[in-house]
């Protein structure tokens, strides 16, 4: 479904990604972990064209993104972000439903309120919470409402941003388990960027790890602990001493 090949991103001389080849299947779960500032936002914000890369190619579905038509490209794809990313002066269900109320996936207002609850469901929160203000609700009950939002118009790609952040491992461990039953349930393809290695072994089909501007090592999520790869070593086992250099 997404094929990146030879993938080079600079910012004048940050040479962020330096030849990326990352191919995901349709329907599967990759998860991106590697260090903080070594291009995992950059990668995923290239995939959908919000960066332009300096070369190589990035292709879904045998479609290049620099040459797509960006409105029924991006109505493709559903996202997870970081912090949440709420609208504060909206309602619960109308951040749901967003996409559904506006541009190319319109719906009527009743029919768009109907699909934000039913989401709300999906995540696990009840329909009193679609008219509370984002404010009014914890972290983890924001970060559902985030999951809510990024399935509500169905897309055939979505994108996790650290989906744990901000949690405690209670909640994130819900908010994990959440994401791969939905994921199951939609078929869609998943791209993940985490630091935390409990989302990694409960989302993950496969890994790819990012170091130095180029994927350091790709596989199955079950061969990751025996990869032998120092630098893969290092980062899941949060060891200090390694080849990946720390700031002291």
């Amino acid at each position: 479904m997404i094929d990146i090949s030879s993938l080079h991103k600079s910012f004048g001389n940050n040479h962020v990604l330096t030849g990326v080849d990352l191919s995901v299947a349709k329907g599967s779960s990759t998860v991106i972990i590697g260090g903080s500032g070594t291009g995992k936002s950059i990668l995923i914000k290239s995939v959908l064209g919000l960066v332009r890369p300096d070369s190589g190619s990035i292709l879904v579905d045998g479609e290049d993104v620099t040459r797509a038509e960006r409105d029924a490209f991006l109505a493709r794809f559903g996202m997870l972000f970081q912090g949440g990313a709420l609208f504060d002066s909206m309602p619960v269900w109308q951040n749901v439903a967003f996409r559904l109320l506006r541009g190319s996936l319109k719906r009527p207002t009743a029919e768009a309120r109907e699909i934000a609850v039913e989401k709300l469901r999906r995540v696990g929160l009840s329909p009193d919470v679609a008219d509370r203000l984002p404010a009014e609700l914890s972290g983890g009950m924001q970060k559902r409402v985030g999951l809510a939002r990024a399935i509500a118009a169905e897309p055939e790609i979505i994108f996790f941003d650290e989906p744990t952040t901000g949690l405690d491992p209670i909640m994130s461990g819900v908010i994990n388990e959440l994401i791969r039953e939905i994921v199951t349930e939609m078929g869609a393809t998943t791209m993940t960027i985490t630091h935390d290695m409990s989302s990694v072994r409960t989302i993950a089909d496969r890994v790819a790890m990012l170091h130095g501007g180029k994927i350091r090592w790709e596989g199955p999520v079950g061969e990751m602990d025996a990869s032998g790869d120092p630098y893969l070593t290092q980062f899941i086992t949060g060891a200090a001493d390694g080849p990946i250099e720390t700031v002291r």
